[in-house]
């Protein structure tokens, strides 16, 4: 039985070498409008749709390809007697490959200038009806919707047919296709003609995980398709048990912190979406070594992201640490096996820290309905020293790396961040997730950052007095607070502590009071306009 293929496409690209290649293989091609123009100008042997309905093409190609003896020649199951009888008796033959794509609604309505008038029209019908026609038959006819599948398809044709496999792969992409070509109709018309923004999202590769943020919760991962930004769920894992539900979190607030110093020397040490760690450092193994003493105790069973590859030297700083995940750029090969030598569970994952498209908004599913935001961008709005104590422009880089460390670190939100060497920072202490700032401060920040200076102590050896120690490194930090301070004993306790220089974004009703306990305590305080809560 003759070979037929049907060719009603929009996007042309490949289609002249493609059909030249159907040719080639022995098929008749049927075609419509533009698509067979072209064709036939290329010195393609082309019948027209029409030739075979017996009837023309009409209403300015609104109607072509709906009729019994193009959808019968798709849709007959060509196992089936009675099909193969009643096709007989119609006259129809068999179409065996149908390659179509769709007019171009969605391109149309992404420029500001498109009518709704101009919208309707590039709203297709008899391609989608040819589409799901097709994959619907799979077992029977091939259908191809991208012209990226062409030289696979003529390659396979090459061997006699379109492989069962991939006659299923395409039929799954072309319904695919037909969703996602119904959703960007139901989208624009539901805003242009019942003004009703509609949210449709996509996620693909679903696949089921251990388990969820606690063993007795299920839980799945699935991915957003053509994400080209650095993300979590296009690393590729190296070794280690599959990644869990609480990793994918972790990891994804440990990427977003480092990526904020990716054309730097960092590493970030995250723990509970928390960054507990966080250093820049003239090596990497310096990083991770001020990244670690940023909180010891929490750093057990964290998650590391690093800017660059680490080596052998640096990673062997990890001995005897517990780490549940790491990230990076690469590894050498030996850094690699020293770390698949540390643990058979240790989690390992390669990803490249470049650029790439950013997505514009992030999501989160709340019970009965979904938020949307833009993403935070951005670190202040202004710089205004609000008080008469100056605040040192040599103190800005600082202020800058805890501000970012603060806008990563869960709400109410605290950093105390040190430079331990010119121009090189890390974070001393964190308070994070509190109901109240104060508490954030007093309970948490200033006692851990304390406590860890105790630690550095006995580490440096320095030739003062412990308290003088505590005292001259904190008297030199900065204190960052992702939202204003509601009253002043923020700063009182702040003070208490030696802390002296201070950035939030003000906008509360008592600022007046919170800027005179600052002068009156020697504080440097300065309103940078910009919140940055983390729920």
């Amino acid at each position: 039985m003759q070979k037929k293929a049907l060719i009603s496409v929009s996007d042309k690209n490949g289609i002249v070498d493609f059909a030249n290649g159907l040719i080639r293989l022995g098929f008749d091609i049927i075609s419509t409008g533009g698509t067979s123009r072209i064709l036939k100008n290329a010195g393609i042997k082309v019948t027209d749709v029409s030739e075979i309905t017996g009837f023309p093409e009409m209403m300015d190609g609104r109607v072509k390809t709906l009729h019994p003896k193009i959808h019968g020649a798709i849709l007959a199951l060509r196992d089936n007697p009675v099909h193969i009888d009643e096709a007989r008796r119609e006259g129809i033959g068999f179409i065996d490959l149908v390659i179509v794509n769709l007019y171009p609604f969605e391109k149309t309505v992404a420029q500001e200038s498109a009518s709704l008038d101009v919208a309707v029209e590039n709203i297709d019908i008899g391609g989608p009806a040819l589409v799901r026609a097709a994959a619907k038959n799979y077992r029977h006819v091939a259908v191809v919707t991208d012209p990226q599948d062409y030289p696979a398809v003529l390659n396979e044709l090459e061997n006699g047919e379109v492989s069962p496999g991939t006659r299923e792969r395409l039929a799954v992409k072309a319904f695919r296709r037909i969703a996602d070509y119904d959703c960007a109709i139901d989208k624009y018309l539901s805003k242009r003609l019942a003004d009703e923004d509609i949210l449709r999202l996509k996620f693909v590769e679903g696949r089921t995980l251990r388990y969820g943020e606690n063993w007795h919760q299920s839980a799945k991962f699935y991915k957003e398709p053509d994400v080209t930004e650095p993300s979590i769920a296009n690393a590729k894992q190296l070794h280690g048990k599959a990644l869990s539900y609480n990793n994918y979190v972790d990891a994804e607030s440990a990427l977003n912190v480092t990526l904020e110093f990716k054309d730097k020397i960092a590493v970030a040490v995250v723990k509970h979406c928390n960054p507990c760690g966080l250093a820049t450092g003239k090596t990497l193994a310096e990083s991770l070594s001020k990244a670690w003493d940023g909180d010891p105790v929490s750093s057990f069973g964290s998650i590391i992201c690093m800017t660059q590859k680490p080596d052998l030297e640096t990673l062997e700083f990890l001995k005897g640490k517990f780490v549940e995940l790491i990230i990076a750029p690469g590894y050498d090969d030996d850094a690699l096996l020293f770390l698949k030598n540390k643990s058979k569970d240790l989690r390992i994952l390669e990803l490249p820290m470049g650029n790439g498209v950013q997505l514009e908004n992030t999501y989160r599913y709340i019970v009965g309905g979904m938020l949307m935001q833009s993403r935070n961008r951005g670190l202040y709005e202004k710089w205004n020293v609000v008080t008469e104590h100056p605040f040192p422009e040599e103190k800005r880089g600082l202020a800058e790396f805890a501000l970012t460390a603060c806008k990563y670190t869960k709400s109410n939100a605290v950093v105390i961040a040190r430079e331990y060497e010119k121009g090189l920072y890390q974070i001393l202490s964190i308070g994070a997730g509190q109901p109240n700032r104060v508490d954030a401060i007093r309970k948490l920040a200033a006692t851990k950052a304390v406590e860890n200076l105790k630690l550095l102590y006995e580490q440096e050896k320095p030739e003062v007095s412990e308290n003088e120690f505590i005292k001259q490194v904190l008297s030199e930090c900065v204190l960052a607070s992702d939202a204003f301070f509601p009253f002043d004993d923020s700063i009182v306790y702040s003070a208490e502590n030696y802390i002296r220089y201070i950035v939030s974004p003000g906008g509360s009703i008592r600022d007046k009071e919170v800027i005179a306990a600052a002068n009156r305590l020697g504080v440097s305080l300065v309103f940078t306009g910009m919140r940055h809560f983390l729920h």
